[in-house]
């Protein structure tokens, strides 16, 4: 396959008093160019075997990388001659990292601070940064001086979380960036938007590079005076915003702050708001498989055809990854840490549960798939999307039902998971190897009713005469 562009990915998170547990919740769609880029789910030994100085495959970006690693989780391009692309993960240290929501910076702004060709990029950001951090504040501030220093190639938004914080930085320049923490009361929906708002620079909740202020100053960039605020300076407000972008905002706020009754095109969207019931993993599924249900913008819905095609959607035939990174409270450290990984649209695939700690996801999520397996996890996803979307209103209760059961099936596996005795890491990936074969199992079982339905329905049947 010839590479294609990782982007318009959407992202979530949320604090630890927003969520029914008091868990930290970090979560995003990665999202390509293509319907089909196959994607693995590894995990990364601690000091495994490097090359070091670091130098990336895509455009050459190098750096020294400190002398020990910690363990870490990735979900790499199975093709990695463009680059590594590990996008999301969580390390030892109980830091969760995902690389990138994609963003664009106007044009005055990189009129003066442009991009740099060989800076660091989404390639290689999880890479050279989980591995070596203990915070996620320590990861804001590494990949923050790998920006300032080398440069950035491209403008992105990152999300870092520990147990206690969450946070979401914004490279907004080819030398720049800021950071917010996300109020522990609070949610976020970010969608290929610079997205972050005023900038309290006293405050210890906002991370910026070291002389933004006196570089906007000095390039005159600030268009209200008196205030900072990050996404007027840098951001971008275009029509491509209005139908492609801010929709995906609206709708992720339309199902957990019903009540503010937002325009879907606004260019003013808050990026901080509050959940008008505590956010739960499944409320953060609905939001990352939707595609504008129950309004007339659904592409797959029974709408007038301009309004279905209107706004761009966060489920997507294009999704190649969809994650949620938690850090559960109220169980020791080697379960707080879980992976909730999906492969294709979560609109129609389930999230898998995996223990962060264990020393295995699982064999069959690590193995090479570059071609068509009906056993490969990814493959396996792929087809039930494409069968799902396939006679989706006569079969939409087949797929809620699968969704459902499978919810409550992960639910479980991490009831099961957190009642193990001091299990060991070996003991967590044997743990998570059977995890994924059920879910296998269940996935497989899926596809089998959704042929027979789809075979009932196809277009080349009619009724049989009994005397025939």
């Amino acid at each position: 396959m010839n590479h294609q562009p990782h982007q318009a990915c959407t992202s979530f998170l949320a604090g630890k008093l927003a969520t029914l547990d008091g868990s930290t919740l970090i979560a995003r769609n990665e999202d390509n160019g293509v319907a089909i880029w196959p994607k693995k789910a590894v995990m990364h030994p601690a000091d495994e075997v490097r090359e070091n100085p670091f130098v990336s495959k895509g455009n050459q970006f190098t750096t020294p990388l400190p002398e020990h690693a910690v363990q870490y989780s990735a979900v790499p391009d199975n093709d990695p001659s463009a680059g590594d692309y590990g996008e999301s993960g969580i390390n030892a240290h109980r830091v969760a990292m995902s690389a990138t929501e994609s963003a664009y910076t106007n044009s005055r702004v990189l009129g003066v601070d442009p991009l740099v060709a060989n800076g660091i990029a989404e390639d290689a950001m999880l890479t050279v940064v989980l591995p070596y951090v203990d915070s996620a504040q320590a990861g804001i501030k590494r990949l923050g001086q790998l920006v300032s220093t080398a440069g950035a190639a491209e403008s992105n938004g990152v999300l870092f979380s520990d147990p206690d914080e969450v946070w979401y930085m914004e490279i907004v320049s080819g030398h720049h960036w800021v950071a917010q923490r996300i109020p522990d009361d609070a949610y976020a929906v970010v969608a290929n938007q610079l997205a972050i708002e005023d900038v309290d620079f006293d405050s210890p909740d906002f991370l910026t590079s070291p002389d933004i202020r006196q570089f906007v100053q000095a390039h005159r960039l600030n268009p209200d005076g008196g205030r900072f605020n990050s996404r007027h300076i840098f951001g971008t407000h275009s029509i491509q915003d209005a139908h492609y972008n801010t929709p995906r905002v609206w709708y992720g706020h339309k199902l957990l702050t019903p009540s503010a009754f937002e325009e879907p095109t606004s260019m003013e969207l808050p990026f901080i708001r509050h959940a008008e019931h505590k956010i739960g993993l499944d409320d953060v599924a609905a939001v990352l498989g939707s595609h504008y249900q129950e309004t007339p913008f659904d592409p797959i819905g029974s709408g007038d055809p301009a309004d279905q095609h209107k706004f761009r959607a966060i489920g997507l035939a294009r999704t190649e990854n969809s994650h949620i990174l938690q850090f559960q409270r109220n169980v020791d450290v080697t379960r707080a840490g879980v992976i909730w990984q999906a492969f294709g649209n979560p609109a129609f695939n389930p999230y898998v549960p995996f223990y962060a700690a264990g020393d295995q996801l699982a064999a069959s999520y690590a193995e090479d798939n570059a071609s068509y397996s009906a056993t490969n996890p990814y493959w396996q996803a792929k087809l039930l999307e494409v069968l799902s979307e396939d006679h989706y209103h006569a079969n939409r209760g087949l797929i809620d039902d699968f969704l459902k059961a499978t919810q409550s099936q992960a639910f479980q596996r991490v009831a099961t998971g957190d009642a193990l005795d001091h299990p060991t890491a070996q003991e967590l990936g044997t743990f998570n190897a059977a995890t994924a074969q059920a879910f296998t199992d269940s996935t497989q079982a899926q596809i089998g009713k959704l042929v027979q339905a789809n075979a009932e329905l196809s277009a080349l049947s009619f009724k049989m005469d009994a005397n025939l």
